[in-house]
């Protein structure tokens, strides 16, 4: 890209510190064996705040032999100067052309970026379909929480890497340096490749479906390809790469802190939950690196909030040393710490006044269902008792905002449990007033915020159907008139066809390529913004390839029915998922896994829970 060229476009589009670079800590490297393109399908300011992407651009650019630059997806202003201008997506560091790079990695974190991929591509001339692209065109690879089923995007792919990827990359391109050097062909570096743990090559597999077009198996095309591809786990947390010296950058993003990763994985196992499920078995930092990341971390960067970042950030086992640690350690720099995944059973109210003594940092509770039926049902493991008394506390440690997150068309889901997310919401407004005028902040704001229930795999609810986009509005509409006169609520809820369409993709399988390419060539890009999403593209993209999506997302599956991703292993046990399941119909509770090893991972894999 010319720098001079460049300039002129920067002047036309609405935030051009998104394709800049130069930002404080950027890495900047011109030697190496081979570049790689870490590309996020989402803006700038999504993709900065992505945590797994900075740990894999600073494992990367510690290597001497690689070189590592960032690539986004272009807004729609840019990515129109750009088509106008025949110009390629670039890379931030040294505004190389995508199609420059050796390789090409992919985060995938959301389902409805998929078509941003194809954006790139296009944009970029490098053709969709992995089978289309000969030697000289960069290898194309992904990873990420998506991955886990990797098949609607599968052909577009030559590698997926399933699972914690610090150790997995370091492997991936050492194997691809060592072929290099041998001057392998493609097709050799595929085979040695499939040899590594965490690493998908689709091409050496086919789908397979029945004369009505059911999903029937997977084909092995290739007799050494592993039968199933099995997740790769990082053993060690506490001694692993983290993020190095984080990027800063000059526009605000999502996360604008620093995001300090206090552990990997879940114990509590509530049965929607994917990340709970695929990222097992947890894994703690210990007190004493967290604190030396915390003090280089600010350091290096100037923030002045550290956000205590995991799936449950209360639960941390040393979570009452480490919260006034930090306070302590930075009182006089006035560095604030925020909790942003707060599990309502957490007993933090000294911690919470602690925290408010610099800056009052958002707080969220996620009750997810209205009911303690349905709670038992999706396994939250949490009670009423418990919100009220964690607001209380909130309320009487000079909070006077909360958020709580709810989920609509979650399994046996009623209307009465629906109308308990109202009730729960005026006994939480009653708890603000129950504190005296005097203790009490002013202005109660209650959010009550409420998303879609998506049936995802490799949990007990995968099998589960979806709502229709026409049930969820009708629920929707129901829980908006009985919230109507609680006084300090807001009611928040998100597009029905966005979270339908994240259904489908989410449990689909291989022939959804065609319909990812269809909806492109329509319109479809950046997806997840309503302002942008197009659902008459979709609709056509269905009609025109033959598909029903009622059928991926509002079916209700067999247990023994092949799934898409049968031949991926996230090692927890799909014999577990279906008594978790079953335990769910039966609105029985499983107990969480740190009170006693529930035997998630079977007899193949009995030992990893005992990683530390």
């Amino acid at each position: 890209m010319d720098i001079d060229l460049l300039g002129d476009i920067l002047k036309l589009v609405e935030k051009p510190a998104r394709y800049m670079g130069g930002e404080l800590n950027m890495t900047e490297k011109t030697d190496g064996e081979v570049k790689f393109a870490l590309c996020f399908p989402d803006v700038y300011e999504i993709g900065m705040s992505h945590l797994g992407s900075r740990i894999i651009y600073n494992v990367l650019n510690k290597r001497t032999d690689t070189v590592c630059e960032r690539a986004f997806a272009p807004w729609v202003d840019m990515e129109k100067e750009l088509r106008s201008r025949n110009l390629p997506v670039f890379s931030l560091e040294t505004k190389r052309n995508l199609n420059e790079f050796d390789i090409i990695g992919f985060s995938l974190l959301y389902e409805m970026c998929y078509s941003n991929i194809l954006m790139m591509f296009d944009l970029s001339h490098i053709p969709f379909r992995a089978a289309d692209r000969d030697e000289s065109m960069p290898l194309i690879i992904c990873g990420g929480p998506c991955a886990c089923n990797p098949e609607p995007i599968a052909e577009f792919m030559d590698a997926v890497l399933i699972g914690d990827g610090e150790e997995l990359i370091s492997d991936f391109m050492d194997t691809y340096i060592a072929m290099k050097r041998k001057g392998s062909s493609k097709q050799e570096l595929l085979t040695e490749l499939s040899k590594i743990e965490g690493v998908y090559i689709p091409s050496y597999y086919e789908a397979e479906y029945s004369e009505k077009g059911d999903f029937i198996g997977m084909k092995k095309l290739v007799s050494d390809a592993p039968d199933t591809v099995k997740r790769r786990i990082l053993k060690n947390l506490d001694t692993a790469d983290y993020i190095g010296k984080p990027i800063v950058p000059y526009m605000a993003i999502v996360h604008d802190r620093v995001a300090l990763e206090l552990f990997r994985g879940c114990t509590r196992g509530c049965r929607f939950c994917q990340a709970g499920f695929i990222y097992r078995p947890i894994r703690e930092r210990r007190l004493g690196t967290l604190m030396n990341m915390a003090k280089e971390l600010t350091d290096c960067t100037g923030y002045d909030e550290v956000s205590l970042f995991s799936l449950s950030s209360g639960d941390y086992s040393a979570i009452h040393e480490l919260v006034p640690g930090i306070m302590d350690e930075f009182e006089d720099k006035h560095v604030s710490v925020s909790l942003p995944s707060l599990r309502i059973d957490s007993f933090l109210k000294d911690d919470l006044e602690k925290i408010q003594t610099v800056r009052k940092t958002g707080l969220t509770f996620a009750p997810e269902a209205g009911t303690q039926r349905l709670r038992d049902v999706i396994n939250k493991g949490v009670s009423e008792d418990d919100l009220l008394r964690s607001v209380t506390d909130a309320f009487q440690s000079g909070w006077s905002g909360v958020k709580l997150y709810f989920m609509l068309g979650l399994p046996t889901e009623t209307d009465e449990d629906l109308l308990g997310i109202a009730e729960l919401a005026r006994k939480v407004a009653g708890a603000y007033y129950s504190v005296p005028k005097e203790k009490r902040a002013k202005g109660l704001r209650i959010t009550v915020s409420v998303s879609s229930f998506v049936p995802k795999p490799f949990t007990p609810f995968q099998w589960e159907p979806q709502d229709t986009a026409e049930r969820i509005m009708e629920k929707q509409r129901l829980l908006k008139d009985a919230l109507k006169g609680i006084r300090g609520v807001d009611f928040a809820y998100h597009a029905p066809y966005t979270s339908a369409l994240e259904a489908v993709f989410a449990r689909g399988d291989r022939r959804l390529a065609g319909v990812l390419e269809s909806a492109y060539s329509l319109g479809a890009r950046f997806d997840s913004w309503d302002e942008h999403f197009k659902r008459e593209a979709y609709d056509s993209a269905f009609e025109e390839n033959g598909l029903n999506p009622h059928c991926f997302a509002n079916r209700r599956r067999d247990v023994n029915e092949p799934l898409p991703w049968d031949h991926i292993d996230m090692v927890v046990e799909k014999e577990y998922l279906i008594k978790e399941y079953e335990k769910a119909m039966r609105c029985a509770v499983t107990k969480d896994c740190r009170k006693g090893c529930n035997g998630c991972f079977g007899e193949r894999y009995a030992d990893y829970c005992k990683v530390q």
